[in-house]
């Protein structure tokens, strides 16, 4: 039942040896890994004029000249990515440009960075997208779905959980059609726009509820400049979700990967420039009264509240809900990244049915999903939290390229290493504006979280080098003999189920095997002990005392008992299991077997092992 249910849901296997078939072609690999950039369009410019209005609509005149210096930062970050996709074309990113060039800890606080961002980059996108909807919906006269705004926020999750569970090619061919209706709608309303500005000048925004501009008493000073920037630069984040997943790609998987990063970027410049271009010209700006987004109020514009307008913010809001698309595709990969180098648990490094690292799949719904209920899926709580994390991997990435152009000295090494070098310089200045101005609205909580997780992954390699260190065999050893092998089987009463494990417990103790029975009701006891009598058995039974009536104490006990005789033997505990005939009756039945198998498991010495008694229907 289980299982069909999974067929239905996820699909049938996926043979290893079709494992190329299941590979990206650009087109495809355009959908998995730029939605989250490309949907940064919806909300930079924005970001951008909620800093500057502080200074009073004077100041939004900046906008222009500050989008064009992010979009100048762009275009060095992706250069040095490019560089990155040639030189580790298996992958990785900043994880492993970092830990190659910088050493394990600087990598791990890249990968620690990104780790964080992904599960946040899902929290803010669908939270963003579930307001888009419902924002939508209240003006369709159905505001009451503002209310279940975290339910709806938890089953996108869930979908696109169980889309990318169906393997990173099915989850591409979902997602493209709405990535590419975003791309169409804005670069059409750009195009439209300045046709129509051309020919009949630009039309200034209407409010329908007049902006509460006011000023705070801030200046119009270089802080108030360089937090602006800052703040844009949420249109940078995803532009690295390529070069961690190359490995998807089709041969020659660098070259489509640059590729695909090329027109990404390409697309994501236009738009960004085009959106900050039209909201200068048309005098877009927050509105706190109607919280409408400066796209969409530039769409009203432009367009009127006809199809056109409902097809731009319909895409929008789709993009916004599947942005989270490039962190399921990232997410994983960087965590298998991670356990092959033994920095997380190694089941992160098993890939699932369909050839996705389905575990970082179901880590990343899951920490997502929990960031959502905590917030209330308020992407505005939550921003203060987002991109932080982004930048420092960015930079430490950087200035990893940086290392490597010095040391390799491959043709053209200059050129790169100086872009390389001003893009440290660049995104390091980001971050610490970032870090500053957003420390005491949640930022601490990422720069506090980063140092933890670079703690555990620590551990968790240290862990993994002591069982090496452990499991080594320095020279070859022969194995000794056992002195004595004990066999004990445990019986709840005498069945059929009981015979094949006295059998299987003479076989590997053939003159050493007993009954254990442990008493938990004395009448019940005595009644076993007639009938075992009765039975003729040549295996002799041996009831232990339990007056708290446990089963794993007077067990543990008798085993210890038994290893003290023999202190270079192996006891073997041999469980008589029943096996239902259908998986809902197993609820029926206590399960002993499991709870004395995890008890005994850190008992030295000592072999746990269960004899199933098939029942029939």
């Amino acid at each position: 039942m289980a299982s069909q249910i999974k067929r239905f849901l996820v699909g049938k296997p996926i043979a290893t040896e079709h494992q190329h078939q299941e590979r990206l072609t650009r087109t495809t690999a355009l959908a998995v890994f730029s939605s989250d950039a490309l949907s940064s369009v919806a909300y930079a410019t924005e970001a951008i004029l909620t800093v500057l209005i502080l200074a009073g609509t004077q100041a939004l005149g900046l906008a222009l000249p500050i989008g064009g210096a992010i979009a100048a930062l762009l275009l060095i970050v992706a250069f040095s990515y490019r560089q990155t996709i040639h030189a580790y074309p298996r992958g990785g990113g900043g994880y492993i440009v970092s830990r190659e060039n910088l050493g394990d800890t600087a990598g791990l606080i890249a990968a620690a960075a990104l780790l964080i961002d992904y599960v946040l980059t899902v929290a803010v996108s669908i939270s963003a997208g579930v307001a888009a909807i419902t924002s939508l919906a209240s003006t369709w006269g159905y505001p009451a779905l503002k209310h279940a705004s975290v339910e709806l926020a938890l089953l996108c999750i869930a979908l696109v959980t169980l889309a990318n569970l169906r393997g990173v090619k099915e989850s591409g061919s979902i997602f493209a059609v709405p990535t590419y209706a975003f791309v169409v709608s804005i670069i059409g309303l750009i195009i439209f726009a300045l046709l129509k500005d051309a020919f009949y000048g630009a039309m200034p925004v209407v409010h329908p509820i007049a902006p509460p501009v006011h000023t705070t008493g801030e200046a119009l000073g270089l802080w108030l400049i360089l937090r602006a920037f800052a703040a844009g630069c949420t249109a940078l984040t995803g532009i690295e979700a390529i070069s961690d997943g190359v490995q998807a790609f089709k041969p020659p998987e660098a070259r489509n990967a640059a590729a695909t990063l090329t027109l990404m970027v390409t697309l994501l410049v236009t738009m960004f420039l085009g959106i900050t271009w039209l909201a200068h010209l048309h005098g877009a700006m927050p509105n706190e009264a109607t919280h409408e987004t400066v796209v969409s109020q530039i769409a009203r514009t432009v367009v009127g509240t006809g199809p056109a307008y409902f097809v731009i913010q319909v895409a929008t809001a789709l993009i916004l809900v599947l942005a989270a698309n490039t962190a399921f595709a990232d997410f994983p990969r960087l965590a298998s990244f991670l356990s092959r180098d033994r920095f997380m648990p190694r089941q992160f490094a098993s890939r699932g049915d369909r050839l996705v690292f389905s575990n970082g799949i179901l880590a990343l719904g899951l920490f997502s999903g929990l960031l959502v209920v905590i917030f209330q899926a308020n992407e505005i709580a939550m921003l203060p939290l987002y991109a932080v994390g982004v930048f420092i991997s960015f930079t430490l990435s950087q200035a990893g390229m940086v290392r490597r152009q010095l040391r390799v000295q491959e043709p053209g090494w200059q050129r790169g290493a100086l872009i390389s070098g001003v893009g440290t310089v660049l995104t390091a200045v980001v971050l610490v504006i970032l870090a500053v101005t957003k420390f005491t609205h949640g930022a601490w909580i990422v720069l506090l979280l980063i140092p933890l997780l670079v703690l555990v992954f620590h551990a968790i390699h240290r862990h993994y080098l002591r069982v090496a260190e452990q499991l080594s065999l320095s020279t070859a050893i022969k194995p000794s003999d056992l002195r004595r092998h004990t066999a004990i089987v445990l019986v709840s009463g005498i069945h059929k189920g009981v015979l094949p494990a006295l059998q299987y417990a003479r076989s590997i103790a053939p003159d050493n095997v007993t009954a254990v029975y442990i008493n938990l009701d004395p009448e019940q006891t005595e009644r076993l002990r007639a009938r075992w009598a009765e039975w003729s058995c040549d295996v002799p039974l041996v009831v232990l005392e339990s007056p708290f009536r446990s089963l794993i104490t007077p067990l543990r006990s008798y085993i210890n008992e038994v290893q003290s005789h023999y202190k270079d033997g192996v006891v073997t505990v041999v469980l008589p299991e029943f096996v239902p005939a259908r998986w809902w009756e197993n609820l029926l039945h206590n399960q002993t077997g499991l709870l004395i198998k995890t008890a005994l498991m850190f008992q030295k010495g000592t072999v746990v092992t269960s004899v199933p008694y098939r029942l029939e229907r």
